[in-house]
């Protein structure tokens, strides 16, 4: 797959409000092997669509040694 660029802190990018995803197709698919590349290369745990640039509801976590895949997460009080 492809690495793709981690937007910074500060770009508007990240203040932006996110589309739910409505098609689980082969884009989506691209769209999350991308960021489990990018997140190996960063040494990360966790990332977001839109720390790739990305304005969609999806985000990946690594967490002793699984790797979730979260699609239109909500986030509960």
């Amino acid at each position: 797959m492809a690495l793709r660029n981690i937007v910074k802190m500060g770009d508007p990018v990240l203040r932006k409000v996110c589309k739910t995803v409505d098609k689980f197709d082969d884009r989506l698919h691209v769209l999350l092997n991308d960021m489990v590349d990018t997140l190996h290369r960063a040494e990360g745990l966790g990332l977001a669509a839109p720390q790739v640039g990305v304005l969609k509801r999806v985000c990946i976590v690594e967490y002793d040694g699984e790797l979730y895949e979260l699609v239109n997460p909500v986030l509960v009080r």
